[in-house]
């Protein structure tokens, strides 16, 4: 369909952009689960590495027909922790652009298979990651 095509061109030039914060965040979650750091000496990894999550985020991102049809387009900015099991959690929309796009994004995020969970002092630990999706319809 011409719209996945050309939302993925988009997809894969942002889903690189795959960032974690450069120090130890202390934070405790509501659910108190344990600290939640932003870099650990091995970072979690998506199963079958970065050509994977590339396949998984162009199978399962739809561009929605609303937001299509008014050619809105730009970046949702994701958080999310990876937990010890490599379960995601805690994903929020920390930069909206539209709700349908906003929707989707979260959508995806909170859909994605188990992780391989971060390490910190040879331990498992929970991870928080910031992730851009792009929707482009150049």
């Amino acid at each position: 369909m011409k719209m996945t095509k050309i939302f993925l061109a988009a997809l894969a030039a942002c889903v690189m952009t795959v960032s974690a914060h450069a120090q130890v965040n202390n934070r405790q979650d509501k659910a108190s689960q344990g600290t939640i750091y932003d870099q650990v000496e091995q970072m979690p990894t998506f199963p079958g590495g970065t050509q994977e999550f590339f396949k998984y985020f162009g199978h399962e991102m739809k561009y929605p027909k609303d937001a299509f049809e008014k050619k809105i387009s730009g970046k949702v900015v994701v958080d999310f922790v990876v937990e010890k099991d490599g379960s995601i959690s805690n994903v929020k929309i920390i930069k909206s652009i539209y709700p349908s796009l906003d929707a989707e994004a979260k959508r995806v995020v909170e859909a994605m298979p188990k992780w391989n969970p971060g390490k910190q002092d040879g331990k498992l630990v929970r991870v928080k990651f910031t992730m851009p999706v792009s929707f482009s319809l150049d």
